[in-house]
């Protein structure tokens, strides 16, 4: 790899809607360079970026890929990236690596859903943005009214940089807007009409240019370019330029396009903290100390771990040991690869606004920071989508443990939970799609088949009243027998209960001392006097009701907000052992629980709902359908709205599947624990029934 100057160093990623050309645009533009000769193509299943085989199959990207090519005198390393929402993820990873995000509209949909996401989220992390009207050549454009949409759902800062000849079959060429040619026959738009507006918003960065533009004289080509990115970075002007990378049209233009209006790594201010929280600016200077992130992750069956890494300031080099944050002691960088998708290169060392990537270093995570600046987390959205896994074959449970966790690390928008309550395995991904194809990666990659169910809901059980008892364990079979006797008094505990204030003497006259769990919010008092029970026995005791809460009363689900109070018992010299109090105590619990008015809990989520606002009266509707309940709405700019509710999280598990119904697939949610709250008595009903069932299934 030749050694570029920062200024020369253009990284941007292609991003967009599924099927909008993405990976054909950048496979043909490495064609053209000649960064690769071999031609590619998606539908022959032969695509430079889209080599892994669940990609192949479905025949759209599904991890984010990068390449490298030089064009005029300019280095580009260009991120291809999926255009489903299912994998947002490793968009927004890749974005920071990148200076600039050219969004990739097919001409003949228009904006899609994922148009607005990722526009959104280049405006997020500060991006200078370009538009591709991608497959010029298909049927059915309607170019003023695309244009139209563009402007009015993005603003009037995007503007046309070329012109197409012809639309669709008749798609021909494209005509400069900064520099109109003579001949313009066969233009959509007369590319004169935009010329001087276009100009202008270059112009208007720069107040000396302007004056001299005022006074008659046009700004230079050197100039154009600076204006150019100064207008990008600022966000002034969103470049719009046509192309169809299958029939070549506008390609060229394309490449000319990137020369121009992509950014250097000096256009975007980033900053990060030293150690002490003092924030600095990171200049991107070789010479200077190392900043460096690693912002994608991706675990290959034949070299294992590869780290990829965005260098901002400072110099990698290969053979180095380099500090890590949060690490104590420096990591070995023994090889570093300059990557061209599937390939790679060795390289000795890479400067700011550099990529290279690493393999095997086992202490660098997705978001880890090389030098001693802490640079912002990646922001990745949180998986909502849940599914119970289990291995088809036994004795693959230790696999799977393995497994997922390689999926963890190399994809920031999956989760793993072994949920002790349901004794389920639960993965939560950003849908059932990319569930879907994490299954498919797994029967690949590590000969691991899974299969995938709704989870179980962690209900909770609790008391509404007060209610005292006792019990008895007393078992004679020759020689020692068990004998122990626990009474007991029961009370709810509401959450957010003060501790301090309830336990009192006044409430409990005899209490020598209190044991409190905040996880399972219980509380049990010791108020034996006398030594009717020896205090040996009573670590047994609490032992008996942990046992018991975690087993549960009415339907199998572990018990919360209780308080008990022992206050009496009996035992035997010979007989009484730790055992039998643990018994007596479990037994106790369990019979005066059921006295005590006892109630299903379930868990409640809050959701944060972004849909158009179309869509917000069937929203509503929907949530209130689901015994949820609305909290307020706030914008979320454009047309769209954030609507907050509350659900119960039964009634929410597959959500994501109606939520795309409703909205055609434009709407979003994030959804998190709120609190448990009481099941209505009918439901609670069906519940208790259906697990008293399966109890007795068990037995028999």
């Amino acid at each position: 790899m030749a050694k570029y100057d920062v200024e020369q160093i253009r990284n941007v990623a292609f991003c967009g809607h599924g099927s909008s050309g993405k990976t054909t645009l950048v496979d043909k533009l490495l064609n053209l360079t000649g960064a690769v000769s071999r031609p590619a193509s998606v539908d022959d299943r032969t695509s430079i970026c889209d080599f892994e085989e669940e990609e192949k199959a479905h025949q759209y990207t599904i991890e984010a890929k990068l390449v490298h090519f030089d064009y005029g005198g300019k280095h580009f390393h260009v991120a291809d990236t999926p255009g489903y929402p299912d994998f947002i993820g490793q968009t927004i990873g890749v974005m920071r690596a990148v200076e600039t995000a050219a969004i990739v509209i097919n001409a003949q949909a228009g904006i899609e859903v994922n148009t607005r996401r990722v526009f959104a989220e280049a405006a997020k992390a500060g991006l200078g943005r370009m538009i591709i009207l991608s497959k010029m050549d298909g049927e059915n454009i309607f170019f003023d009214k695309l244009l139209h949409s563009i402007q009015e759902t993005f603003g009037p800062a995007c503007k046309l940089l070329n012109v197409p000849v012809g639309l669709g079959p008749e798609f021909r060429g494209v005509v400069n807007a900064l520099k109109v040619p003579s001949d313009t026959q066969g233009a959509v738009i007369d590319p004169a009409s935009i010329h001087t507006p276009l100009l202008e918003t270059l112009i208007e960065t720069d107040e000396e240019v302007m004056e001299r533009y005022c006074e008659g004289q046009e700004p230079t080509n050197e100039e154009i370019a600076r204006l150019m990115v100064r207008a990008v970075a600022s966000g002034t002007l969103i470049p719009i330029v046509c192309a169809s990378a299958k029939t070549g049209v506008g390609m060229p233009e394309l490449l000319e396009a990137l020369a121009l209006c992509c950014l250097p790594p000096s256009a975007i201010r980033r900053t990060g903290k030293k150690a002490d929280g003092t924030e600095v600016e990171i200049v991107p200077d070789p010479a200077g100390p190392l900043v460096a992130q690693v912002f994608k992750t991706r675990v290959d069956p034949f070299v294992q771990k590869i780290s990829f890494i965005r260098v901002y300031s400072g110099t990698l080099k290969k053979e180095s040991a380099v500090p890590v944050v949060d690490q104590r002691k420096p990591v070995k960088i023994a090889q570093l690869l300059h990557m061209q998708a599937a390939e790679s290169e060795p390289i000795d060392e890479v400067g700011p606004g550099g990529i290279a990537a690493v393999i095997k270093v086992e202490e660098l995570q997705t978001g880890s920071c090389l030098g001693e600046v802490v640079l912002p987390p990646i922001a990745f959205p949180k998986p909502m989508v849940g599914m119970a896994a289990s291995p088809k074959a036994g004795g693959d449970e230790t696999k799977i443990t393995a497994a997922l966790a390689k999926i963890c690390q190399e994809d920031s928008t999956f989760r793993r939970e072994w949920d002790p309550q349901t004794k389920e395995l639960v993965i939560y991904g950003m849908s059932e799609l990319h569930l879907q194809i994490i299954r498919e990666r797994l029967k690949r990659r590590d000969k691991l088949e899974i299969e995938l169910k709704e989870p179980k809901i962690p209900y909770r059980e609790t008391i509404q009243g007060n209610a005292e008892g006792m019990y008895r364990h007393k078992k004679q079979t020759g020689g020692r027998g068990q004998f122990g006797e626990v009474w007991i008094r029961m009370w709810p505990l509401p959450p957010g209960t003060n501790i301090e204030q309830f336990a009192t003497k006044e409430r409990f006259p005899e209490m020598k001392e209190i044991h409190y769990d905040p996880e399972w919010n219980f509380l049990w008092i010791d108020s034996i006097v006398g030594g009717v029970i020896p205090g040996n026995f009573m670590p047994a005791v609490e032992k008996g009701f942990r046992e018991r809460m975690s087993k549960g009363v009415l339907a199998g689900y572990q018990v919360q907000d209780v308080c008990v109070e022992v206050f009496f018992g009996k035992h035997h010299p010979v007989d009484s052992s730790e055992q039998a109090f643990k018994t007596a105590a479990s037994m106790a619990f369990k019979k005066v629980f059921l006295e005590a008015k006892p109630a299903l809990l379930e868990p409640i989520v809050r959701m944060e709902i972004t849909v158009p606002e179309k869509n917000v009266g069937d929203i509503n509707s929907d949530i209130a359908s689901r015994r949820g309940r609305v909290l307020g709405m706030d914008s979320a700019g454009g047309d769209y709205q954030t609507i907050i509710a509350e659900a119960p999280l039964a009634e929410v598990t597959t959500y994501a599947r109606t939520l795309s119904s409703i909205t055609g697939g434009q709407g979003s949610y994030t959804m998190e624990f709120c609190r448990y709250d009481f099941v209505p008595a009918n439901l609670a009903k069906e519940i208790i029934e259906k697990a008293q069932r399966k109890e007795e299934e068990e037995e028999e």
